[in-house]
């Protein structure tokens, strides 16, 4: 199978518009065009999840962590991740990397570690903003009812009023226009110098920004109006309740700092965690705050939002020092035990997408950092 179809399936579980700024996502290393029977699912790419990869046979990577993450001056084998990077390429085995996509998509990472709090209200603490290609604008103008039609088809002609699957979207509503023409002009309705009541429809069409220049042309090419009316709105994207960055979870039933404490632990599938209780812990708990890996950048969000506890991978010193004297409780149960978890619910995923390739999720990927 070429992996362009991989890459498609990958990109419909967790879409890389929506991926943070600062990251890297997508296609690192290798070609659309290139064929692989299997994958290998890691989170970190490392020497021996390469060598597991190589003797697997594997020509596809899908390391959750970009292994390029800042820009390379140049390729080489003087350091390790380089090494990697150019292993893989002379090995011909791609890689692609998901990275924040999928912890901002729903059912991703996020919505996985929500799931095992509780019962409960979930949705995003950054909401992600969507607006679709075909809707970036809104094209108006003002026209005879019995010349609708024809500017409408020809508006659409121009790339204009698509929304989702339907074409020819478009608003009309009737009203009275006015106009009063200089000497020097050729009204299509009425005389010159003179005022003009006309019966007019307000037409309105949704339009991609790139067919705008288009769709003006088009316009002035079949109104019917020597100076034809044109008004054009950017619209705005559209906040997704269930994607975006963390997630908040207001559960059903208040819960214990130890219960909860338990539960998180059962969905990570680690034996323990480091517990920065707030005063006044011991009172029940409803509301979470979450955010698989490195989450501190969104602990003032998740206060703002009076998330009583805040789940993440890591943070810095000061941070938990912070939330916990704002009365926050912040529970860290290490970068990649937030993630790695996923795996396996993504192969399931992929698996019912691509049923003629196998995905393998990789036994050489673990967390670096030993309790000793």
């Amino acid at each position: 199978m070429q992996i362009d179809r991989i890459i498609d399936a990958l990109d419909a579980i967790a879409p890389l518009e929506h991926a943070a700024e600062w990251d890297n996502v997508g296609l690192l290393v290798g070609a659309r065009d290139w064929k692989a029977a299997s994958l290998l699912l890691t989170i970190d790419l490392t020497q021996a999840v390469l060598r597991e990869a190589v003797e697997a046979g594997v020509r596809l990577i899908v390391a959750y962590h970009p292994p390029i993450f800042r820009p390379l001056t140049r390729l080489t084998d003087a350091d390790p991740k380089q090494r990697i990077i150019l292993e893989a390429a002379r090995r011909g085995i791609a890689v692609y990397s998901p990275h924040t996509a999928l912890d901002a998509a729903p059912d991703g990472i996020n919505d996985w570690i929500a799931a095992g709090l509780g019962e409960g209200d979930v949705r995003a603490l950054r909401p992600a903003h969507v607006l679709p290609q075909t809707e970036q604008c809104k094209l108006v103008t003002f026209c005879p009812a019995d010349t609708a039609d024809r500017l409408r088809s020809a508006w659409a002609t121009a790339g204009a009023g698509r929304i989702g699957e339907y074409e020819l979207c478009s608003f009309e509503l009737a009203g009275t226009g006015t106009f009063l023409g200089g000497a020097s002009t050729n009204p299509a309705v009425g005389r010159r110098r003179t005022m003009q009541r006309v019966e007019e429809v307000r037409l309105e069409m949704v339009c991609p920004e790139a067919s705008l220049a288009l769709a003006v042309t088009t316009l002035r090419e079949f109104h019917p109006y020597e100076e034809p009316p044109i008004e054009i709105y950017r619209l705005l994207p559209r906040p997704q309740r269930r994607m975006g960055e963390g997630r908040r979870v207001v559960l059903d039933r208040k819960v214990s700092l130890p219960e909860l404490v338990e539960r998180i632990k059962r969905r990570l599938g680690v034996s323990r965690l480091r517990v920065a209780a707030a005063d006044g812990s011991a009172r029940r708990i409803r509301t979470i705050g979450l955010c698989a890996g490195a989450g501190g950048s969104l602990l003032e969000t998740a206060q703002s939002q009076d998330c009583e506890l805040f789940l993440t991978g890591e943070m810095r010193h000061h941070d938990v020092l912070a939330a916990q004297a704002g009365g926050c409780t912040v529970v860290l149960a290490g970068h990649t035990n937030t993630e790695r978890g996923y795996l396996k619910v993504l192969r399931k995923r992929l698996q019912r997408t691509l049923s003629t390739i196998d995905v393998l999720v990789s036994r050489k990927d673990s967390d670096p950092l030993r309790e000793m």
